[in-house]
C-alpha cells in the first residue's frame, strides 16, 4: 500500500508566498515523477510542475518564475514553492507520484489535494 499526502495550504494575499510539501509513504521500492497539480472552481485540472526522478523540471507557462518545483528523494518528498501568488493561483493543489511499489508494479498515486486561496 502507498499513500501520498499533502500539506501547506492556505490563505495569503496577493503577492505572498507558500510552500506545499507532499509526502509519499508505504510500499515504495522507487518513486518516478513526481508532479503537482491544480483545479480552480469549475475548471479542469491542469499540471503545474513536473520533476523526474534526476532532477529535471517542467513547468505550466503561467507559473513559470513564480513556482520552484524540487524534491528530496532519501525522504520520498517533493515541495512546490510558490512565490508572487496571484488570484489566479487559487486552487486545489493535488500531488501525484509516479510509484514502482515493493512487487515491482508501477502505479500513479494521487494525493487529497490542499487549498490554497491567494486573496487581492
Amino acid at each position: 500500500q502507498v499513500h501520498v499526502a499533502e500539506s501547506g495550504g492556505g490563505l495569503v494575499q496577493a503577492g505572498g508566498s507558500l510552500r506545499l510539501s507532499c509526502l509519499a509513504s508505504g510500499s515504495i521500492f522507487s518513486i518516478n515523477d513526481m508532479s503537482w497539480y491544480r483545479q480552480a472552481p469549475g475548471k479542469q485540472r491542469d499540471l503545474v510542475a513536473r520533476i523526474t526522478s534526476g532532477g529535471s523540471t517542467n513547468y505550466a507557462d503561467s507559473v513559470k518564475g513564480r513556482f520552484t518545483i524540487s524534491r528530496d528523494n532519501a525522504k520520498n518528498t517533493v515541495y512546490l514553492q510558490m512565490i508572487n501568488l496571484k488570484p489566479e493561483d487559487t486552487a486545489v493543489y493535488s500531488c501525484a507520484a509516479r510509484v514502482t511499489n515493493t512487487a515491482r508494479s508501477t502505479t500513479d498515486y494521487w494525493g487529497q489535494g490542499t487549498q490554497v486561496t491567494v486573496s487581492s
